[in-house]
C-alpha cells in the first residue's frame, strides 16, 4: 500500500500537533476552546461554513518554524515539498515595527482541492545574519560558524522527501519513517543552551537567539483556526490563560458583514524548562519563554486593489457586503453552479500581524541601527535559494477565481 502526498501531509500535521501538545500543554486547551467555539458558531449561523467546511476548519493548522541558513531553508523546502506544500509569498519582517532580522515564506498547498482536504501551512523564517542593522561583523562570523556546524535534517529524511516528490507516493513503511524523522526534527532539543552565547544574541533580538542560539529548530507555534476569535479570546482569558494584549489584523465585523484577510492572537509565551551550560562548563536548569499559542480566524482574500485600500485606509474603507466587494473588484470570489458568490479564503499571512505576534511575545525590545547597511533579500533571492518555484499568492487567487 502506498501513501500519497496528501495523506502524508495530513499525517505530518497530526503528528506535529501531538508533539506540540506534549511540549506545550496549553496548546491542547487552545484547540479544545477553538472546537467549542466552532461548534457554537456552526449551531448559530447558517453561513458558518461559507469559508470552508467544519471538517476543514477543524483539521486546519498553521505552524511556524525558524531556520538560520539558506541551506537549512532549502532543506525545509524539500521536506515540505514531500507533503505537497510549496513556498508562497515573500515576507520581510526586517521592515516591520519593531524590525525583526528575518525574511520568511509560507509553505502550503496551492491547489484548492488540496487545501480543502488539509490546508497545513508552515510560516518559515530565516535569519539574515549579514544585515548590519542587527549584526556586526564579529557577530555575523560567530553566527555563521555556529549555524554551519549544526545539521537539522538527517540525510535519510531528505532522501525520503526527494523520493516522495519524484514519485508522488511512498510505501507505508517509508511514509511512517518520514513522519518519525520529520517530527523529531521539529521537536524541542534537550541539548544544553550556551547561556553566554544565547544572551549575546538575545540582546540584539529574541528571535535571533531562538534561531541562532540553540542547536536545532523547533515548532515555534502551531495554530488552530477558529470561526469567532473574539469569543475565543474571552473564553481563554476566563480560563485563566494569559493572552497578548489584542487581536492582530482587521477589526471585528458584525455577523452579517464579510470577514477579510486574517485575524490572529495568541496566549503569551510560556516559561519552559531548559538546560543551560554556564561559562564554567556546568549545566543548570532554567527556563526560556519563546513559544506561544497562536490562533487565527480567516476571511475572504482581497485583490491588490482591495489590499491597497485596506492598507492605506483600514477596514472602514471597504464595502460591507460580498456583492459590493465583488462588484468593485476588491476581493476574490468564485461563482457556484447556481451562480452564487463564493468567497475565496485568504490562505496567506500579514507581515504586520506576524511581526505584532512576534513582538508581543518577545522578552525584550532588542536593538538595531537603521543607519547601517541592509542586506538585499527579495523574492528572486528566495527563489534561487529554494531552487523551486516561489508562488505569487495573488496569481493563485486569480487562477481560482477564473476557475483554472
Amino acid at each position: 500500500m502506498s501513501v500519497t502526498q496528501t495523506e502524508l501531509r495530513t499525517r505530518f500535521a497530526a503528528s506535529l500537533s501531538e508533539l506540540y501538545g506534549s511540549e506545550v500543554p496549553a496548546y491542547n486547551t487552545l484547540v479544545e476552546v477553538s472546537q467549542e467555539v466552532n461548534a457554537e458558531v456552526l449551531a448559530k449561523r447558517p453561513d458558518a461554513e461559507r469559508l470552508g467546511t467544519i471538517e476543514r476548519v477543524t483539521a486546519e493548522r498553521h505552524g511556524a518554524i525558524r531556520v538560520g541558513t539558506p541551506q537549512e531553508l532549502a532543506e525545509v523546502g524539500r521536506v515540505f515539498g514531500a507533503c505537497g506544500m510549496y513556498p508562497v509569498g515573500f515576507y520581510d519582517l526586517r521592515e516591520a515595527a519593531p524590525p525583526i532580522p528575518v525574511v520568511s515564506t509560507a509553505f502550503r498547498p496551492v491547489d484548492r482541492a488540496e487545501l480543502a482536504v488539509n490546508p497545513f501551512r508552515v510560516f518559515t523564517s530565516m535569519l539574515v545574519v549579514d544585515d548590519r542593522r542587527f549584526f556586526d561583523e564579529s557577530t555575523e562570523n560567530d553566527l555563521r560558524e555556529f549555524l554551519e556546524a549544526r545539521r537539522i535534517f538527517p540525510d535519510e529524511l531528505l532522501g525520503l522527501a526527494d523520493r516522495m516528490e519524484r514519485d508522488g507516493s511512498l510505501e507505508e513503511a517509508h511514509a511512517d519513517r518520514f513522519i518519525e524523522l520529520a517530527t523529531a526534527a521539529f521537536a524541542l532539543s534537550p541539548e544544553p543552551v550556551d547561556r553566554a552565547w544565547y544572551e549575546r544574541l538575545e540582546a540584539i533580538s529574541s528571535v535571533a537567539a531562538d534561531i541562532g542560539g540553540v542547536s536545532s529548530t523547533h515548532i515555534n507555534h502551531l495554530t488552530p483556526r477558529v470561526l469567532d476569535i473574539d469569543a475565543l479570546y474571552e473564553r481563554m482569558t476566563a480560563r485563566g490563560v494569559e493572552m497578548i494584549d489584542r487581536i492582530q489584523g482587521p477589526p471585528r465585523t458584525s455577523d452579517d458583514e464579510p470577514d477579510v484577510l486574517l485575524r490572529q492572537t495568541s496566549f503569551r509565551a510560556l516559561a519552559e524548562p531548559r538546560a543551560f551550560r554556564e561559562s564554567d562548563g556546568s549545566v543548570v536548569r532554567d527556563s526560556l519563554s519563546v513559544r506561544f499559542g497562536e490562533v487565527e480566524q480567516r476571511g475572504v482574500a482581497l485583490t491588490p486593489a482591495g489590499r491597497e485600500l485596506y492598507d492605506l485606509r483600514g477596514l472602514d474603507a471597504l464595502p460591507r457586503t460580498d456583492e459590493a466587494l465583488h462588484a468593485a473588484d476588491l476581493a476574490y470570489y468564485a461563482r457556484s453552479a447556481a451562480g452564487e458568490l463564493q468567497p475565496i479564503v485568504y490562505e496567506d499571512f500579514l507581515p504586520k500581524s506576524a511581526a505584532g505576534i512576534f513582538a508581543s511575545n518577545l522578552t525584550g525590545d532588542g536593538r538595531s541601527d537603521a543607519s547601517q547597511r541592509a542586506s538585499r533579500r527579495d523574492a528572486s533571492w528566495l527563489r534561487d535559494v529554494l531552487g523551486r518555484e516561489l508562488y505569487d499568492p495573488y496569481a493563485l487567487y486569480e487562477a481560482e477565481r477564473a476557475g483554472d
